[in-house]
């Protein structure tokens, strides 16, 4: 199900099928430093995860991580939505990028559409994004979307401290 389009991207529901693309992306490296290792390895695994991952979410929340496309020939190039996640109080933006469509400005049209999608449609007063201290190109793109950091938190069943930006709509 489509749910939204920029100028460039389609953002839809992932679907099983999407399961050769999920498991490359899990498996990035850049996925594996900054969000974390899955064990991810196999395409019945990457089939797994969307069930029970974002499939789980749309039925449970009525939104969760879509699949970036390119409008023009439907190449998936990553992941973008919204997630509400164990420890945190507020839904937060998720996004990964296959490594060969970073730095083309797809991250930010994503995003950007995503936290307009959720205030606008869904009326969110609130959404908030976390991101490991050291990534400094996804605090980039929080701050670029108007997000501000706000404090540090940690995930519950996590050992890591990450930034947690926000921002606010009302």
């Amino acid at each position: 199900m489509k749910v939204l389009e920029t100028e460039r991207l389609t953002l839809r529901w992932l679907r099983l099928e999407d399961d050769h693309f999920i498991l490359a992306l899990l498996n990035d490296p850049s996925w594996i430093r900054f969000i974390g290792d899955r064990g991810i390895r196999t395409l019945e695994g990457a089939r797994q995860y969307i069930q029970t991952g974002p499939l789980a979410m749309y039925e449970r929340e009525g939104f969760g991580l879509y699949l970036v496309e390119l409008k023009q020939d439907r190449v998936p190039v990553g992941m973008c939505g919204l997630i509400k996640r164990d420890g945190l109080d507020d839904v937060d933006i998720g996004f990964a990028f296959m490594p060969q469509f970073r730095s083309q400005g797809y991250a930010f049209e994503a995003a950007k559409a995503v936290l307009d999608f959720g205030a606008a449609k869904l009326g969110m007063n609130r959404i908030v994004g976390i991101v490991d201290q050291s990534n400094a190109s996804s605090i980039r793109l929080l701050e670029k979307i108007g997000m501000a950091l706000e404090k540090t938190t940690r995930l519950p069943n996590d050992d890591a401290d990450l930034f947690l930006y926000g921002v606010n709509f009302t």
